[in-house]
């Protein structure tokens, strides 16, 4: 016999898992964009190389999220994560010094980025809506409903 009023809920360690795997896939976001934030302007050349290929980086890192994790949310949570370090870091600071400054490189790194991450997460959707939903999600659905 239990002597608790109410015995605690079952733990659900599958929710705590994908928890988890969301915030570290956010967290690469952040990390790809905290160092190409430094790193977008290092040239070959007269090409900046780097830039392009950074931006090309998070771009894939969304569409590898979203086949990961089985969703959609796993190529927008990077895209997120990359986004909000990106813009923080190309604000002005109170004394006027910028990061990402106004050159050929910064808005290739900025706009190549924007467009390399909405790609990713726009080719994680068009692939979820052909797939259809997950088997983990029907058979969840079927449980709650039973």
């Amino acid at each position: 016999m239990n002597s608790l009023p109410n015995p605690p809920a079952p733990r659900d360690d599958q929710a705590f898992v994908t928890g988890g795997a969301y915030a570290l896939l956010f967290v690469l976001g952040a990390m790809e964009g905290l160092v190409g934030c430094f790193q977008f302007s290092r040239e070959v050349g007269s090409f900046p190389l780097v830039g392009v290929l950074l931006a090309v980086a998070i771009g894939v890192t969304c569409v590898l999220g979203a086949a990961g994790m089985g969703s959609a949310a796993g190529a927008l949570i990077p895209a997120l994560g990359w986004f909000a370090v990106s813009v923080l870091l190309s604000l002005p600071t109170p004394g006027g010094s910028v990061i990402i400054t106004n050159t050929g490189p910064g808005e290739l790194y900025l706009y190549g980025g924007s467009a390399c991450a909405a790609a990713g997460v726009v080719v994680a959707l068009v692939r979820r809506a052909r797939t259809g939903p997950s088997r983990t999600s029907i058979s969840r659905r079927s449980s709650f409903s039973s």
